[in-house]
């Protein structure tokens, strides 16, 4: 099994320019809950340029299709033509799981994420993050269990965050 390696990822994707915006549990992470994950989770521009920056910064990480039973995953045609053409897609990369979602739950995609989001510096790492208000609308959209079970923390850091800032 592939340690998890989530600083990697990002740096490879901000080493290709990619736009993106970092979401769910990692997201979630950053700012501040305890829940931990086993994998990034990204939503990138759909642009055919950024799709094109994307498959290259997913090929340096040896990307494959994450699938149950396959170890190591499926190898797959990482181009833009093919991350245009999906609407998500769970992978395994030489730095552990990554899931790119192109419209995440609760949301209208890239755009809508950016606008809000945060560039969180992890040590000279400057990460695209989506906004907590986000990742809450998100995992609620969403509705599954794991979601909904960090749901009460999240939100509670929300609040903290909100009676920090005096609004």
């Amino acid at each position: 099994m592939t340690r998890f390696r989530p600083e990697d990822q990002l740096a490879a994707l901000n080493r290709h320019g990619v736009r993106y915006v970092l979401i769910g549990g990692l997201a979630a992470t950053l700012h501040g809950s305890t829940a931990r994950t086993a994998d990034s989770d990204i939503c990138p521009e759909k642009s055919p340029e950024n799709m094109e920056r994307l498959a290259t910064a997913l090929s340096e990480l040896h990307a494959r299709i994450r699938t149950e039973g396959v170890e190591g995953g499926l190898p797959f045609a990482c181009d833009a033509k093919f991350f245009a053409q999906i609407p998500m897609t769970n992978l395994v990369t030489d730095a552990g799981d990554m899931d790119v979602t192109f419209e995440p739950s609760g949301t209208t995609g890239y755009d809508d994420l950016a606008q809000n989001a945060v560039v969180i510096d992890l040590g000279g790492l400057e990460v695209p993050v989506a906004a907590l208000e986000d990742v809450i609308r998100s995992k609620e959209a969403a509705n599954r269990p794991k979601d909904l079970a960090t749901l009460p923390l999240l939100r509670e850091l929300l609040r903290q965050k909100r009676a920090r800032e005096g609004g």
